[in-house]
């Protein structure tokens, strides 16, 4: 059963909300962790889900696989995706919109390894209870095409082994994942998983943009209480938590929101917030610490052969430590409106590697200016058709385990934080990273995809082909030598949108996901791990809202007994 916003009549605009109001559950953040857990949390109690983007519903970019590109592209204020660029150069993004990253995304489902599971303390039987209520929903078998078909039997030919076939579950290997595209490449979200809420007991409010926390005290230590919140045309609204000890406020904003509300709420490095004039609830520096993204390198492969659209839907995961993917589809280079607007010329946008989605390997991260990323996108229109048959074969690192830090750029709730995440710190995720383009070598000179690949191409060229595309600013020499790899990846680094941590457990919160110090605080979604969970975190967030929501319930009902809060 496909959900559809119409049928949602517990969701509105922000700006009908009463100035205050009260519940037993206030959830920020309707994401991909949001979702599931307000849908969870409403079939007993009274939850609040605040939102600050609005509806996937009502975008049909969103909605549809071959709008992908247009979604990342769209850098305008109301956009379901915002821009940010991290201070190692990388430009990226974050969800603005009821469904959180899954509608933003490019769809992978896979679920977290057993190892991962049990080094955080899921059950694992309810694990799977969650993964599978999730993906009754969402996910989807994918039919692969020649091209995508041609990758998994170079990933086989080439050792990464064994075939898994179709599998939702992390196993070394090569095997097909699930995808929230269905098969008319119609887009399925967390916001989907609303379908499951009791409607009398949830409101979700569109365009809600939280300003901050409210505590009380219980002698000395901090209790939540309360939101702040404003409307679409700035009015203000306030949220408490009806009486009762088990009442709760949880963070659901993502590795970005979470930790800059709570900064902005007075939790986080004492000094830091002092010096924006912030009051201290609790000193805990661990607050926006221990971010991390996965650094994605990609090569580009021009085919003498066609090939189809399509986005992640096999991978290789090989026991080296880095994850291998394809992504492909000549009909991607479609045309729009020239960024100049004067009508001279028209843009193409590449699918998931287009410079106007922020993707420019074309340049290393710190020269990935607006200016070039114009140039590159002017470069690109002058690109006969025929030169951009291919695809790519990407790899990214397990983990990672370099980390970086978030803090506040000023009290703006709505503007970006200060981001790093220190790719290629560690040496062990650039060792990953010259492994992984190693293997990606190894399957294009596969017997198995010599239909896509030119016979006779050296390495050596396609490495500088990525490197040059779609412009020619910078080229990789010395072959396969690995100081050359080493500098390929870090030139050519860019996100694969799989950043985490910033309210890691051991840090920021416990195992149950209680904020530090706090009482009735939780932090629930990506922002708490500690490594991306198996090759695309967003399976493992939806599936930890529910997990969470399940356990609060059980947990409440031990104390206050079955009956049903109204």
């Amino acid at each position: 059963m496909a959900a559809r916003g119409v049928n949602y009549t517990f969701m509105r605009e922000a700006l009908h909300a009463p100035p205050v109001a009260y519940y037993d559950y206030i959830v920020i953040g309707g994401g991909t962790a949001g979702c599931p857990l307000a849908a969870t949390l409403s079939r007993r109690y009274r939850v609040l889900l605040l939102e600050r983007g609005g509806s996937p519903y009502d975008d049909d970019r969103v909605l549809n696989m071959a709008h992908f590109s247009d979604v990342l592209s769209d850098t305008s204020a109301s956009s379901p995706s915002q821009r940010f660029v991290s201070e190692d150069g990388v430009i990226n993004a974050r969800p603005r919109v009821l469904g959180g990253g899954s509608c933003i995304n490019a769809g992978f489902f896979t679920r977290a390894g057993a190892a991962y599971a049990r080094a955080v303390g899921w059950d694992a039987r309810e694990v799977l209870s969650a993964y599978r209520w999730v993906e009754d929903v969402v996910a989807f078998q994918p039919e692969l095409g020649p091209w995508q078909a041609a990758v998994r039997r170079g990933l086989l030919e080439t050792g990464v082994v064994p075939d898994n076939g179709f599998t939702y579950d992390h196993i070394p290997g090569t095997k097909v994942g699930g995808s929230i595209f269905d098969p008319d490449g119609r887009r399925h979200t967390a916001a989907d998983l609303l379908q499951y809420a009791r409607p009398e007991g949830i409101d979700v409010l569109l365009r809600a943009r939280v300003a901050r926390i409210l505590f009380s005290y219980k002698g000395t230590k901090p209790v939540a209480r309360g939101v702040v919140f404003r409307d679409s045309l700035g009015m203000v609204h306030v949220a408490y938590l009806n009486q009762g000890d088990a009442n709760e406020i949880i963070l659901s904003a993502g590795a970005l929101g979470s930790p800059q509300l709570l900064m902005l709420s007075g939790v986080g490095p004492a000094d830091h917030l002092r010096s924006f004039g912030l009051d201290v609830v609790v000193d805990n520096p661990g607050v926006g610490q221990g971010m991390s993204d996965n650094p994605m390198n990609a090569i580009y492969v021009p085919s003498p052969s066609p090939v189809e659209v399509s986005l992640i839907q096999v991978v290789g995961i090989t026991r080296f430590g880095s994850y291998i993917e394809g992504a492909s589809g000549s009909d991607w280079t479609t045309r729009t409106a020239s960024s100049s607007g004067d009508g001279a010329g028209q843009a193409r946008v590449f699918g998931m590697f287009s410079p106007q989605t922020g993707q420019l390997p074309t340049v290393p991260p710190k020269q990935r200016t607006p200016e070039a990323i114009a140039r590159a996108v002017e470069a690109m229109s002058r690109v006969p058709d025929a030169a951009l048959r291919g695809g790519f074969i990407l790899e990214k690192v397990l983990g990672p385990q370099s980390t970086g830090s978030l803090a506040l750029r000023n009290l703006d709730p709505d503007d970006n934080p200060i981001v790093q995440f220190n790719y290629f710190a560690h040496p062990d995720d650039l060792r990953r990273c010259v492994a992984g383009i190693e293997a990606i070598e190894r399957v294009i000179r596969s017997r198995s995809f010599s239909r896509f690949a030119y016979p006779n191409f050296a390495f050596p060229a396609m490495l500088n082909v990525t490197a040059e595309f779609p412009v020619n600013l910078m080229r990789v020499r010395g072959g396969s030598d690995p100081a050359a790899l080493e500098r390929f990846c870090r030139d050519t680094v860019m996100t694969i949108w799989h950043y985490h941590g910033g309210c890691q457990v051991g840090r920021v919160v416990d195992r149950d996901y209680r904020v530090i110090g706090i009482d009735a605080l939780r932090v629930i979604d990506g922002s708490t791990f500690n490594a991306s969970p198996g090759t695309n975190p967003q399976a493992t967030v939806m599936m930890l809202g529910r997990y969470m929501g399940v356990k609060i319930e059980k947990e409440r009902m031990l104390i206050e007994g079955p009956a049903r809060r109204l």
